[in-house]
């Protein structure tokens, strides 16, 4: 598992779906936003939190076809599909390496990003928490979509339409915990909702995915 982890990094890396991509991505939302609503600084700092979290969501969602698509492209999914190791482990193998390169760079630049739309000081600390929590989440949410959407010409915007809805209680969640941090509210409510919703998602999407592949590589 560890070689095949270690070959989906650089695989990530040399397709040029890595942090650097979703990174980019991140700054343009973050940087285009006070453009766009102008220079109000309290405006920014309300929304801040949720800015946040849109632009890590749609950051994780920017790689998301190239997930699966090079594996089959290059036959090396029906390989894996054949190999000792259960699918299950595999397809969860992937979701951590797209964590990984997408979303726990993401979560490390977080904070500095936070500084261009005048978060509020408490709000770091738990922006960087349900960031933390929750795109673990949209990694695996992104691969069973890779997973429906494998072999389709195209597949990329059928993906992000089947996935997106399937995004949103987590982006509620974790904006919600971002937004009452930074409020100085109680978070204790939306941080156990992000938790359980991410606990279920790693518990049960890796069969759901492997399922699909199943039937996809048939």
């Amino acid at each position: 598992m560890i070689a095949l982890l270690m070959r989906d990094l650089r695989l990530a890396f040399r397709a040029g779906g890595g942090f650097g991509l979703g990174l980019a991505f991140f700054l343009i939302v973050t940087v285009l936003v006070p453009f766009s609503v102008g220079p109000q600084s309290q405006l920014l700092t309300t929304i801040a939190p949720g800015i946040l979290w849109l632009g890590a969501l749609l950051a994780c969602l920017l790689s998301l076809d190239r997930l699966l698509a090079l594996d089959w492209e290059d036959g090396s999914l029906d390989l894996l599909a054949t190999a000792p190791l259960p699918l299950e482990s595999i397809v969860s193998v992937k979701a951590l390496a797209h964590w990984l390169t997408t979303g726990l760079p993401l979560v490390l630049a977080a904070p500095l990003l936070g500084v261009l739309l005048n978060l509020a000081p408490p709000g770091y600390v738990w922006v960087v928490i349900s960031l933390a929590l929750g795109t673990p989440a949209l990694s695996v949410i992104g691969t069973f979509g890779a997973a429906l959407t494998v072999g389709l010409k195209r597949g990329g915007l059928l993906l992000s339409l089947l996935v997106l809805p399937l995004y949103v209680p987590t982006l509620i969640f974790g904006a919600e915990v971002a937004r009452r941090g930074a409020q100085g509210m109680e978070v204790t409510t939306p941080l156990l909702m992000l938790a359980g919703i991410t606990a279920g998602v790693i518990a049960l999407l890796p069969f759901a995915s492997a399922a699909v592949l199943r039937v996809n590589l048939r």
